[in-house]
Protein backbone atom coordinates (compact mmCIF):
# COMPACT_ATOMS: atom_id res chain seq x y z
CA UNK A 1 0.00 0.00 0.00
CA UNK A 2 1.25 3.35 -0.84
CA UNK A 3 2.61 5.47 1.99
CA UNK A 4 2.70 8.85 -0.15
CA UNK A 5 0.70 11.21 1.30
CA UNK A 6 -2.66 12.81 -0.65
CA UNK A 7 -1.84 16.67 -1.20
CA UNK A 8 -4.87 18.03 -1.46
CA UNK A 9 -5.38 21.94 -1.14
CA UNK A 10 -8.17 23.17 0.97
CA UNK A 11 -10.94 25.68 0.81
CA UNK A 12 -10.51 27.94 3.91
CA UNK A 13 -10.51 31.66 5.05
CA UNK A 14 -8.00 33.41 5.63
CA UNK A 15 -5.90 32.52 9.32
CA UNK A 16 -3.18 35.11 9.16
CA UNK A 17 -2.22 35.80 12.76
CA UNK A 18 -3.10 32.59 14.28
CA UNK A 19 -0.67 30.37 15.85
CA UNK A 20 -1.89 26.99 16.39
CA UNK A 21 -0.53 24.01 17.74
CA UNK A 22 -1.59 20.64 15.86
CA UNK A 23 -1.11 17.30 17.67
CA UNK A 24 -0.62 14.22 15.37
CA UNK A 25 0.65 15.50 12.40
CA UNK A 26 2.05 12.21 11.43
CA UNK A 27 -1.44 10.98 10.37
CA UNK A 28 -3.24 11.82 7.55
CA UNK A 29 -5.39 14.37 9.28
CA UNK A 30 -3.63 15.53 10.92
CA UNK A 31 -1.32 16.28 8.32
CA UNK A 32 -3.85 17.61 6.36
CA UNK A 33 -5.04 20.31 9.40
CA UNK A 34 -1.44 21.78 9.34
CA UNK A 35 -0.79 21.92 5.98
CA UNK A 36 -4.11 23.87 5.23
CA UNK A 37 -3.91 25.85 8.59
CA UNK A 38 0.12 26.87 6.97
CA UNK A 39 -1.60 27.40 3.19
CA UNK A 40 -3.96 29.79 5.13
CA UNK A 41 -1.30 31.67 6.66
CA UNK A 42 -1.23 30.75 10.52
CA UNK A 43 2.37 30.06 12.07
CA UNK A 44 2.09 25.92 12.68
CA UNK A 45 3.66 24.26 15.59
CA UNK A 46 3.43 19.85 15.22
CA UNK A 47 4.05 17.45 17.86
CA UNK A 48 3.75 13.95 16.97
CA UNK A 49 6.36 10.95 17.37
CA UNK A 50 7.44 10.71 14.30
CA UNK A 51 8.67 13.26 11.88
CA UNK A 52 5.44 14.99 10.07
CA UNK A 53 7.22 16.11 6.25
CA UNK A 54 5.56 19.02 6.37
CA UNK A 55 6.98 21.85 5.04
CA UNK A 56 6.62 25.47 6.93
CA UNK A 57 5.68 24.12 10.69
CA UNK A 58 7.83 24.15 13.42
CA UNK A 59 8.32 20.59 14.15
CA UNK A 60 8.96 19.36 17.57
CA UNK A 61 9.51 15.33 17.87
CA UNK A 62 7.79 13.85 20.68
CA UNK A 63 4.97 12.80 22.57
CA UNK A 64 1.79 14.07 24.58
CA UNK A 65 2.65 12.16 27.55
CA UNK A 66 5.75 14.04 28.10
CA UNK A 67 5.74 17.34 30.13
CA UNK A 68 8.85 18.93 28.58
CA UNK A 69 7.84 18.33 25.18
CA UNK A 70 4.41 19.14 25.95
CA UNK A 71 5.52 22.74 27.27
CA UNK A 72 7.89 23.32 24.44
CA UNK A 73 5.06 22.44 21.98
CA UNK A 74 2.53 25.03 23.66
CA UNK A 75 4.64 28.04 23.80
CA UNK A 76 4.22 31.01 21.27
CA UNK A 77 0.80 29.75 20.41
CA UNK A 78 -3.09 30.49 20.84
CA UNK A 79 -4.81 27.58 19.71
CA UNK A 80 -4.95 23.95 20.32
CA UNK A 81 -5.99 21.19 17.67
CA UNK A 82 -5.49 17.92 19.53
CA UNK A 83 -5.82 15.08 17.52
CA UNK A 84 -3.08 12.76 18.41
CA UNK A 85 -4.77 10.01 20.23
CA UNK A 86 -3.81 5.77 20.60
CA UNK A 87 -5.89 4.30 18.29
CA UNK A 88 -6.69 0.96 17.60
CA UNK A 89 -9.43 -2.08 18.45
CA UNK A 90 -6.96 -4.24 21.15
CA UNK A 91 -4.26 -3.51 23.55
CA UNK A 92 -4.02 -2.73 27.33
CA UNK A 93 -6.28 -0.66 28.85
CA UNK A 94 -3.42 0.64 30.51
CA UNK A 95 -1.77 2.29 26.92
CA UNK A 96 -4.72 4.08 26.14
CA UNK A 97 -5.66 5.52 29.26
CA UNK A 98 -1.85 6.75 28.91
CA UNK A 99 -2.28 8.90 25.87
CA UNK A 100 -5.96 9.71 25.45
CA UNK A 101 -6.83 10.65 28.95
CA UNK A 102 -3.42 11.16 30.81
CA UNK A 103 -2.02 12.74 27.62
CA UNK A 104 -4.60 14.77 27.28
CA UNK A 105 -4.83 16.02 30.90
CA UNK A 106 -1.21 17.38 30.40
CA UNK A 107 -1.45 19.51 27.25
CA UNK A 108 -4.49 20.98 28.85
CA UNK A 109 -2.71 21.94 31.99
CA UNK A 110 0.15 23.27 29.51
CA UNK A 111 -1.72 25.09 27.52
CA UNK A 112 -3.79 26.73 29.97
CA UNK A 113 -0.75 27.55 32.00
CA UNK A 114 0.89 29.17 28.70
CA UNK A 115 -2.36 31.29 27.55
CA UNK A 116 -3.48 29.29 24.58
CA UNK A 117 -7.31 30.82 24.37
CA UNK A 118 -9.01 28.24 22.26
CA UNK A 119 -8.90 23.76 22.13
CA UNK A 120 -10.39 22.14 19.08
CA UNK A 121 -10.55 18.56 20.53
CA UNK A 122 -10.70 15.70 18.04
CA UNK A 123 -12.80 13.22 19.82
CA UNK A 124 -14.94 10.74 18.42
CA UNK A 125 -18.68 9.74 18.01
CA UNK A 126 -18.43 6.15 20.01
CA UNK A 127 -17.49 8.24 23.22
CA UNK A 128 -21.77 7.86 23.24
CA UNK A 129 -22.11 4.75 21.27
CA UNK A 130 -23.75 1.77 23.95
CA UNK A 131 -23.68 -0.90 20.82
CA UNK A 132 -27.00 -0.05 19.50
CA UNK A 133 -28.54 2.19 16.78
CA UNK A 134 -28.02 5.54 16.24
CA UNK A 135 -31.02 7.07 14.11
CA UNK A 136 -31.02 10.73 12.95
CA UNK A 137 -29.27 11.78 16.52
CA UNK A 138 -27.23 14.92 17.61
CA UNK A 139 -24.12 14.55 19.68
CA UNK A 140 -25.35 13.03 22.68
CA UNK A 141 -23.23 13.35 26.39
CA UNK A 142 -19.98 11.53 26.73
CA UNK A 143 -20.12 8.41 29.13
CA UNK A 144 -16.76 6.37 29.68
CA UNK A 145 -18.63 3.77 31.81
CA UNK A 146 -21.04 2.71 29.14
CA UNK A 147 -18.91 3.40 25.56
CA UNK A 148 -17.62 -0.05 24.39
CA UNK A 149 -13.99 -0.75 24.38
CA UNK A 150 -10.78 0.80 25.70
CA UNK A 151 -10.64 3.24 22.83
CA UNK A 152 -13.92 4.33 23.06
CA UNK A 153 -14.04 4.59 26.78
CA UNK A 154 -10.91 6.59 27.01
CA UNK A 155 -11.40 9.06 24.36
CA UNK A 156 -15.17 9.99 26.33
CA UNK A 157 -13.17 10.37 29.29
CA UNK A 158 -10.26 12.94 27.20
CA UNK A 159 -13.29 14.97 26.20
CA UNK A 160 -15.04 15.29 29.29
CA UNK A 161 -11.43 16.24 30.45
CA UNK A 162 -11.52 18.93 27.79
CA UNK A 163 -15.45 20.19 28.12
CA UNK A 164 -14.87 20.35 31.98
CA UNK A 165 -12.20 23.53 31.03
CA UNK A 166 -13.83 25.28 28.86
CA UNK A 167 -14.09 28.54 29.95
CA UNK A 168 -14.24 32.22 28.44
CA UNK A 169 -10.62 32.40 28.15
CA UNK A 170 -9.87 28.79 27.09
CA UNK A 171 -12.76 28.19 24.70
CA UNK A 172 -13.51 24.34 24.25
CA UNK A 173 -15.05 23.29 20.88
CA UNK A 174 -15.46 19.07 20.62
CA UNK A 175 -15.53 17.62 16.99
CA UNK A 176 -16.57 13.86 16.74
CA UNK A 177 -15.68 12.70 13.10
CA UNK A 178 -17.25 9.80 12.20
CA UNK A 179 -15.91 7.02 9.76
CA UNK A 180 -13.52 9.11 8.34
CA UNK A 181 -11.58 7.31 4.88
CA UNK A 182 -9.82 9.17 2.21
CA UNK A 183 -6.69 8.80 0.15
CA UNK A 184 -3.47 7.93 2.61
CA UNK A 185 -5.85 6.92 5.30
CA UNK A 186 -4.13 3.89 7.36
CA UNK A 187 -7.02 3.29 9.75
CA UNK A 188 -10.13 2.94 8.23
CA UNK A 189 -9.47 2.75 4.57
CA UNK A 190 -6.72 0.90 3.60
CA UNK A 191 -7.30 -1.46 6.09
CA UNK A 192 -10.86 -2.28 4.09
CA UNK A 193 -8.51 -2.24 1.06
CA UNK A 194 -6.17 -4.54 2.50
CA UNK A 195 -8.50 -6.78 3.59
CA UNK A 196 -10.74 -6.92 0.49
CA UNK A 197 -7.56 -7.59 -1.47
CA UNK A 198 -6.93 -10.69 0.59
CA UNK A 199 -10.54 -12.11 0.82
CA UNK A 200 -10.85 -11.29 4.98
CA UNK A 201 -13.34 -8.31 4.92
CA UNK A 202 -16.91 -9.77 5.57
CA UNK A 203 -20.37 -8.05 5.77
CA UNK A 204 -22.25 -8.93 8.49
CA UNK A 205 -26.24 -9.22 8.00
CA UNK A 206 -25.35 -8.19 4.37
CA UNK A 207 -24.00 -4.94 5.15
CA UNK A 208 -27.16 -3.07 5.34
CA UNK A 209 -26.79 -1.31 8.35
CA UNK A 210 -26.96 2.49 7.04
CA UNK A 211 -24.15 4.78 8.35
CA UNK A 212 -22.49 8.34 7.82
CA UNK A 213 -19.11 8.62 6.91
CA UNK A 214 -16.64 11.48 6.59
CA UNK A 215 -14.34 12.08 3.73
CA UNK A 216 -11.41 13.73 4.63
CA UNK A 217 -11.05 16.86 2.49
CA UNK A 218 -13.99 17.56 4.30
CA UNK A 219 -13.12 16.72 7.98
CA UNK A 220 -10.12 19.10 7.55
CA UNK A 221 -12.29 22.00 6.17
CA UNK A 222 -14.00 21.46 9.29
CA UNK A 223 -11.88 21.16 11.75
CA UNK A 224 -10.06 24.77 10.25
CA UNK A 225 -13.48 26.22 10.16
CA UNK A 226 -13.39 25.56 14.13
CA UNK A 227 -10.89 27.20 15.26
CA UNK A 228 -12.72 30.69 14.24
CA UNK A 229 -16.09 29.26 15.30
CA UNK A 230 -14.54 28.86 18.96
CA UNK A 231 -14.59 32.13 19.12
CA UNK A 232 -18.48 32.21 18.79
CA UNK A 233 -19.60 28.91 20.22
CA UNK A 234 -17.77 26.42 22.82
CA UNK A 235 -18.07 24.31 25.63
CA UNK A 236 -19.89 21.81 23.48
CA UNK A 237 -19.57 18.37 21.04
CA UNK A 238 -20.65 18.01 17.41
CA UNK A 239 -20.51 14.81 15.17
CA UNK A 240 -18.97 15.66 11.86
CA UNK A 241 -20.00 13.83 8.85
CA UNK A 242 -21.00 13.85 4.89
CA UNK A 243 -24.49 13.98 5.96
CA UNK A 244 -24.81 11.48 3.66
CA UNK A 245 -26.16 7.73 5.21
CA UNK A 246 -25.26 4.82 2.99
CA UNK A 247 -25.74 1.40 3.74
CA UNK A 248 -21.97 0.08 5.26
CA UNK A 249 -21.72 -2.83 2.47
CA UNK A 250 -22.18 -0.27 0.45
CA UNK A 251 -19.33 2.01 1.73
CA UNK A 252 -17.20 -1.14 1.89
CA UNK A 253 -17.50 -1.95 -1.43
CA UNK A 254 -16.77 1.30 -3.16
CA UNK A 255 -13.70 2.21 -0.77
CA UNK A 256 -12.38 -1.23 -1.88
CA UNK A 257 -12.91 -0.79 -5.53
CA UNK A 258 -11.88 2.64 -5.45
CA UNK A 259 -8.42 0.93 -4.14
CA UNK A 260 -8.46 -1.46 -6.49
CA UNK A 261 -9.35 -4.31 -4.89
CA UNK A 262 -12.45 -6.83 -5.77
CA UNK A 263 -15.47 -6.53 -3.76
CA UNK A 264 -15.94 -7.75 -0.44
CA UNK A 265 -18.31 -11.00 -0.89
CA UNK A 266 -17.99 -12.99 2.31
CA UNK A 267 -20.70 -12.24 4.89
CA UNK A 268 -21.46 -13.09 8.42
CA UNK A 269 -24.36 -13.30 10.82
CA UNK A 270 -23.78 -10.20 13.21
CA UNK A 271 -23.97 -12.74 16.44
CA UNK A 272 -21.70 -15.18 15.33
CA UNK A 273 -19.15 -12.01 14.72
CA UNK A 274 -20.19 -10.24 18.07
CA UNK A 275 -19.20 -14.05 19.81
CA UNK A 276 -15.99 -14.32 17.42
CA UNK A 277 -14.95 -10.94 18.38
CA UNK A 278 -15.19 -11.51 21.82
CA UNK A 279 -13.23 -14.51 22.12
CA UNK A 280 -10.71 -12.85 19.67
CA UNK A 281 -9.99 -9.76 21.53
CA UNK A 282 -9.85 -11.79 24.65
CA UNK A 283 -6.34 -13.03 23.54
CA UNK A 284 -5.03 -11.03 20.72
CA UNK A 285 -2.01 -8.77 20.82
CA UNK A 286 -1.98 -6.45 17.94
CA UNK A 287 1.38 -5.46 18.62
CA UNK A 288 3.45 -8.74 18.52
CA UNK A 289 0.72 -10.17 15.63
CA UNK A 290 1.55 -6.43 13.66
CA UNK A 291 -1.84 -6.12 12.46
CA UNK A 292 -5.42 -5.82 14.03
CA UNK A 293 -7.17 -8.62 14.94
CA UNK A 294 -9.51 -9.69 12.08
CA UNK A 295 -13.22 -9.23 13.92
CA UNK A 296 -13.84 -7.99 17.67
CA UNK A 297 -16.81 -6.83 19.53
CA UNK A 298 -16.84 -3.84 19.10
CA UNK A 299 -16.28 -3.52 15.21
CA UNK A 300 -19.21 -5.95 14.65
CA UNK A 301 -21.60 -3.80 16.48
CA UNK A 302 -20.19 -1.23 14.63
CA UNK A 303 -20.62 -2.93 11.44
CA UNK A 304 -24.22 -4.23 11.81
CA UNK A 305 -25.72 -1.07 13.95
CA UNK A 306 -27.05 2.10 12.11
CA UNK A 307 -25.24 5.07 13.18
CA UNK A 308 -26.46 8.10 11.33
CA UNK A 309 -26.53 11.62 12.72
CA UNK A 310 -28.76 14.76 12.14
CA UNK A 311 -26.09 17.62 10.77
CA UNK A 312 -27.89 20.95 11.52
CA UNK A 313 -26.27 21.93 14.55
CA UNK A 314 -22.85 21.05 13.46
CA UNK A 315 -22.98 23.10 9.72
CA UNK A 316 -24.93 25.94 11.81
CA UNK A 317 -22.03 26.31 14.63
CA UNK A 318 -18.99 25.99 11.82
CA UNK A 319 -20.78 27.93 9.13
CA UNK A 320 -19.20 24.99 7.20
CA UNK A 321 -20.89 22.58 4.31
CA UNK A 322 -19.12 19.58 2.99
CA UNK A 323 -17.37 20.07 -0.22
CA UNK A 324 -16.34 16.94 -1.26
CA UNK A 325 -19.80 14.49 -2.15
CA UNK A 326 -19.22 10.78 -1.50
CA UNK A 327 -18.97 10.02 -5.45
CA UNK A 328 -16.61 12.91 -5.69
CA UNK A 329 -14.58 10.66 -2.78
CA UNK A 330 -14.84 7.63 -4.50
CA UNK A 331 -13.37 9.24 -7.75
CA UNK A 332 -10.59 10.58 -5.92
CA UNK A 333 -9.84 7.70 -4.05
CA UNK A 334 -9.48 5.84 -7.07
CA UNK A 335 -7.43 8.13 -8.49
CA UNK A 336 -5.01 8.25 -6.10
CA UNK A 337 -4.45 4.54 -5.79
CA UNK A 338 -4.72 3.63 -9.37
CA UNK A 339 -3.14 6.86 -11.07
Amino acid sequence: MTAVRPDFEYDTADYSGYSVLVTGASGVLGSGVAKALVDAGAAVTVLQRSPSGLAGVREIQGSITSRADVAAAVQVVDTVVHIAAKVSVSGPLEEYEHVNIEGTRLLLEAAQQAGVQRWVHISSPSVAHTGTSIIGASAEPADPTTARGHYAATKAAGELLALEADSPDFRVLVLRPHLMWGPGDTQLTERIIDRARRNRLPLLDGGTALVDTLFSVNAVEAIIAAIAAVDRTHGEPLVLTNGQPRPIGEMIRRIAVAGGAQEPRLNLPSGLAKTAGSIIESFWDAEQRGDEPPITRFLAEQMSTAHWFDQRRTQEVLQWRPRISLEEGFELTRQYYNP
